[in-house]
Formats: structure tokens, sequence, C-alpha cells
């Protein structure tokens, strides 16, 4: 852990992060979308400037000294779901004595050499996402996959990766966002459809609406055909859990959407997330991924491993929709989260 001044994280951090009160965008999944969340779109670099809503503190740190706990630096995506992450970090952390800045990068070439460098500490991150990019940097772009649709299993292997960099992985939360596929309610209510198998065994043919990669994608169409032995007949490319895609099945073109797990606007248009009962998706569960001076620190992470043992895929659906359908701040979401939780004093 850092007792440096936020003075000196802003001079150490020039390129590449972003605060995290000024971004919020869509979350897009690696699996079916244009590439990983958000490393391969290879986002913008713009300069760093600490989260605004902590320049009055970052001040009085510099004249007064850090707080009791020392000084920390959460960071990490910069998207709704990773906003609102941060943000539950940072009070968790503060809430534990610690002085706490955010912020974030437009992808995770930028932040994950930041945490590796100790410019930040911790990040939330995606299981399997996060470990098949340690794969692919220590093992090269052939490497077999190591990420399982075991959250446990995943995390275990990509810690020794983790390791070599001066990272330590936290425990995985039950929350994961990953690919999903919905129908519509009243189709699974007729049919008695809740997952993917029960979809299958109704036979019929399924126009899907996902994204332009989706028939190359081995987690979207020939993953639900080999996987589940779905006759899928059509792509439309209408994207990923975009609203021209829910749509498509609502209007009756299709029948099968690719969305989001955390989701929290499926029900409102009439639409149900079939469960991936076979694992066909890897497990993008939440997990901390905290730099290993950090990590030394227990309080910290017994902090975080708290939420890990309540955060559920429901919770951050809605804590998704209060930011992005109800316009409420991702700070105020989170604080609001943690106390009723009960996970602050």
């Amino acid at each position: 852990m850092r007792t440096t001044t936020r003075s000196t994280l802003r001079a150490s951090l020039r390129r590449g992060l972003v605060p995290a009160v000024l971004a919020v965008s869509a979350l897009t999944v690696a699996a079916c979308g244009d590439g990983d969340a958000d490393d391969a779109d290879g986002g913008a670099s713009p300069d760093v400037t600490p989260d605004a809503t902590d320049e009055d503190a970052a001040e009085d740190t510099a004249e007064g000294g850090d707080a009791a706990g020392g000084s920390l630096t959460v960071g990490g995506a910069n998207f709704t779901e990773m906003l609102i992450m941060q943000e539950i970090y940072a009070a968790l952390l503060r809430d534990a004595g610690y002085d706490v800045e955010i912020v974030s990068a437009d992808n995770r070439e930028i932040y994950a050499q930041a945490l590796t460098d100790g410019d930040i500490d911790v990040v939330p991150e995606y299981a399997a996402t996060m470990a098949e990019y340690l794969n692919l940097q220590a093992n090269g772009p052939d490497a077999e996959l190591i990420a399982t649709s075991d959250a446990q299993e995943t995390v275990a292997a990509m810690r020794p990766l983790a390791a070599d960099l001066g990272l330590e992985v936290l425990e995985p939360a039950e929350a994961a966002s990953q690919n999903g596929f919905a129908v519509l309610e009243s189709f699974a209510t007729e049919n008695e459809v809740t997952t993917l198998s029960d979809l299958a065994g109704v036979g019929q043919p399924i126009v899907l609406a996902a994204t332009e990669e989706c028939p190359e994608r081995p987690f979207c169409q020939p993953g639900l055909e080999e996987t589940y032995g779905l006759d899928i007949t059509e792509v439309l490319p209408l994207g990923f859990g975009s609203p021209q895609a829910k749509q498509a099945v609502v209007d009756g073109q299709a029948d099968l959407a690719l969305v989001g797990t955390t989701d929290a606007t499926l029900g409102d248009l009439g639409l149900v997330l079939l469960e991936d009962d076979q694992q066909l998706q890897l497990a993008d569960n939440l997990v901390p991924v905290v730099n290993a001076a950090a990590a030394a620190d227990q309080a910290l992470v017994d902090a975080l491993n708290s939420l890990s043992e309540v955060l559920t895929t429901d919770d951050l659906a809605q804590l998704n929709l209060q930011v992005d359908g109800e316009r409420q701040q991702p700070a105020d979401v989170a604080a609001a989260y943690l106390e009723e939780r009960g996970l602050v004093g």
C-alpha cells in the first residue's frame, strides 16, 4: 500500500486514465461482441485526472497526511457497471479507514499496467476475461484457454499468472456479467421454458438477434448449436443487448436475443433470461485484483472479500438499472447498496 499523495499520482499517471465521474458507457461482452469489454477495442487514452469529487480530499491529503489506513487508488474500466463497482470498492475501503481516490481507463492495457506498476492498488475485474488477458500476455495468442465455467477454477488458474506480475486475485462474487440469451416471457411460460436446454426441447427453428460476429464466436451461435442442439436458421446482426436486438424479439422478428446477464431492462420489455444450464459461458464473475503490496494489508483484503460474499448477479443488474435507467449517480447507488447490505458502518 502506497502512502504517496494524490499530487504524486497525478504526476505518475499522465496518460491513459480518466476521471470516474466523467464517463458512463455501455457494457459489451468479449465472447460475442467486438472483442474484450474494454481492452480489445483499443479505446482512446486521454490524460489522467483524479475523480473530481476527490479533488478537495486530494489537497487535504497532500497538506495534512493520509487517513488512518493509508492512501489507496481504485481503478478499472470506463463503463457503467465498472464505474459502479469502483465506487463500491472505494466506499468499502473508506469505511475501513483508507483515503481513497478513483481513476478509470478506456482499456484494460492501460489500467492493468498501472495496477502492476503500483499506481493503482485495486480494480474490479471479470474473472474469465482477466484470466485470458493474463494468459495471452504470458503465453501468446495461441495459448489454450485457462478460464472455465467455474469461477473458483478460473480464479485458481489465473492466480499464478497474476502473481508473476505482482498482483493478487481475491475471492470471486456470485455476481457474473456474461453472455445471456432472452426470449419472450409469454413464450417461456406457454412452453415451460426456463433453460436453454428447455428451448432446444421445443424443437423449433430459431432466429437469433445478436452481434455480427456471433456466427463465428464459440460462445454464441456455434456454442448454442453444439452444446444445446439449437437449430439457429438466421442471425440478425443487431448488436449485443441493444434496444434493437431486444425489440426484435418483442416484435416477433427474432425468437432469441443475445443480452447481458446483468441487463435489468428485460422484465419491462416482457423478456426473460434463460439459464445457461449446460454452462456454455465462461465464468465472468466479479473479482477484486489487487497490487501485491496493497494486498499485504489484511484489512483491505477483508473489506473487499466481504462484498464478494454478498454480491449477486441480480444485485448488479439492479445497480446498472439505477444508473442507466433512473439516471442516479454511481456513487449514490454504491452508497445505498452498501448500507442496505450492512457492509458499511
